[in-house]
């Protein structure tokens, strides 16, 4: 079973979409039970005494547009133990890869990696906190879970 942890922030907007969005392309093909998919925070901002925040209502009200359900996740941290428990580690962005080392340490592995480079346009999933696009994010973390699929597909 392959185990994947997307990772952003906060872990209620972009993480826990990728989370879902990947889950709903997996069972589209079939092929959800060959996988394991969460996601969780580099901060602990959206957790307060041990109880993580909800998907923010736009993230969630953006995968609803899409048939996709997220309720009951709530925000988690990554943490340093998680790295022998994962295959992948997927950051939404360049900050979130840093942090990502930050917390996990050497990856000598390789198996942090940023999702836009399962795309052809690579770079950054854009962050729907400050631009209040859930439809751009929607679309980035889309097509990069979409690539990542693809790539697992063809075992890359």
């Amino acid at each position: 079973m392959m185990r994947i942890m997307f990772v952003c922030h906060g872990n209620i907007c972009r993480s826990p979409m990728a989370e879902f969005i990947f889950k709903h392309l997996l069972e589209e093909q079939g092929v959800s039970h060959l996988f394991y998919i969460a996601s969780s925070a580099t901060s602990t901002e959206e957790i307060w005494r041990g109880v993580g925040n909800p998907v923010y209502p736009p993230a969630k009200a953006e995968l609803a547009k899409h048939g996709i359900a997220c309720g009951g996740k709530r925000a988690v941290q990554l943490r340093r133990e998680d790295y022998d428990m994962y295959d992948l580690f997927i950051g939404m962005d360049s900050t979130n890869i840093r942090n990502m080392y930050r917390i996990l340490g050497d990856d000598a592995e390789n198996k942090i990696c940023k999702l836009m480079d399962y795309t052809t346009r690579g770079g950054d999933v854009a962050d729907p906190w400050y631009s209040e696009r859930f439809d751009i994010a929607y679309r980035d973390i889309y097509d990069g879970c979409f690539g990542l699929l693809q790539a697992l597909m063809k075992g890359e």
